[in-house]
């Protein structure tokens, strides 16, 4: 199914999206695709100022955004937390209009035993990554069918597939994948099944995770880069950004993999700003 359509940067023109998680990372990368693509972009994030475990900003994506010559706006939000959940959509609403595009990137990850897992963690963790794409949805639902159509687009995880065994690798042995897996399943599953109540008013439905690593600062933080193959952050989110800007009766209920859905339809990555596509030396194992 070849749908690539010619790189002219307008592909999302006239269309508002709203991307979670967007201070650095998988998050950072699909908001700068998205707008260079013409999309107005919310990027969402717990703060908008330094975090000095990680590098880069919400405002630093949002001035790399505009010095691109593009659109996008920065909205605090702590995505755990219902009330924020309804006054982020309302703020991008009033300043933005209606939302045409939903990202749900944004995670509590703890990666810990299950037999010593603490409640309090993993409630945060099912709030953020598994209830919070849920009501974003339904808050957005509205304003898609009004627009006639609209993408949510999930991001999930390799861990979601379940770990051949036994015997099991050590990953999975000892690596406090459980729970971490649970979450990316149920949005899988959840993604699929959304997929097919929302077909009707056509508003596509997907997840997409990378094939590779993505070497950001939370997979930093977390053991995930060193001796592990990586995977350009420009692959998922030109992924991304092709399954938001597709044909929505055909690229909807997927699972996608970034790698393996771009060969599908056979389109090439850009580079964040839309420009040509030079992957960084540093990928190994």
């Amino acid at each position: 199914m070849a749908l690539q359509q010619e790189v002219d940067g307008s592909r999302m023109a006239g269309k508002v999206a709203l991307v979670t998680g967007a201070s650095r990372g998988i998050g950072a990368g699909i908001a700068r695709r998205m707008a260079a693509e013409g999309a107005a972009v919310a990027c969402a994030a717990r703060t908008l100022d330094p975090d000095p475990r990680y590098e880069g900003t919400l405002k630093d994506t949002v001035e790399v955004i505009q010095r691109d010559g593009n659109t996008a706006q920065a909205f605090q939000a702590d995505l755990s937390k219902t009330e924020d959940r309804h006054r982020l959509v309302e703020e991008v609403k009033e300043s933005l209009g209606n939302i045409d595009i939903l990202v749900n990137n944004a995670a509590v990850t703890f990666l810990l035993p299950i037999d010593t897992f603490p409640e309090k963690r993993f409630r945060l963790m099912i709030e953020t990554q598994v209830w919070a794409p849920i009501e974003l949805s339904q808050l957005c639902i509205p304003g898609m069918k009004e627009n006639g159509g609209g993408w949510i687009l999930n991001i999930s995880s390799r861990s979601a597939v379940k770990p051949l065994g036994p015997p099991f690798d050590d990953l999975m042995s000892n690596g406090g994948f459980a729970v971490y897996g649970l979450c990316k399943a149920a949005l899988d599953r959840l993604s699929v099944g959304m997929a097919g109540e929302l077909y009707k008013y056509n508003i596509a439905v997907n997840t997409l995770a990378p094939w590779d690593n993505v070497a950001t600062s939370g997979a930093s933080a977390h053991d995930l880069v060193a001796d592990f193959k990586l995977e350009d952050i420009a692959i998922i989110s030109e992924a991304a950004m092709q399954l938001c800007a597709g044909d929505r009766s055909l690229l909807t209920g997927r699972n996608a993999y970034s790698q393996a859905i771009l060969a599908e339809l056979f389109v090439a990555p850009r580079a964040l700003d839309g420009g040509p596509f030079v992957p960084e030396p540093r990928a190994h194992g």
